[in-house]
């Protein structure tokens, strides 16, 4: 029996041939996936004693704390932490 490239009906004559793409390796779908590792991502930072902090700001600062904690080789959310620390020990 001859082997066709495009004959998907007979899996065994196909069993070792590499699919493209990435493998699946996880059994949940990806929302789940995601769901998991924000809630493991939630766990180390109280584990670490952080808190999570959001508020909204204009553009305009937001460019310039981009800018400046580029500057200083920090994250922004460190930059961020960093300045209010500043601000309350003053």
């Amino acid at each position: 029996m001859a082997k066709i490239a495009t004959d998907r009906t007979t899996i065994d004559l196909f069993a070792h041939e590499k699919r493209p793409g990435r493998p699946r390796t996880n059994p949940l779908p990806r929302e789940e996936q995601l769901k998991l590792n924000k809630r493991n991502q939630i766990k180390r930072d109280r584990s670490k004693g952080l808190k999570r902090i959001e508020c909204k700001v204009s553009e305009q600062l937001y460019q310039q704390l981009s800018l400046s904690a580029e500057q200083q080789n920090m994250t922004r959310s460190a930059y961020i932490e960093w300045v209010l620390e500043q601000a309350l020990t003053r």
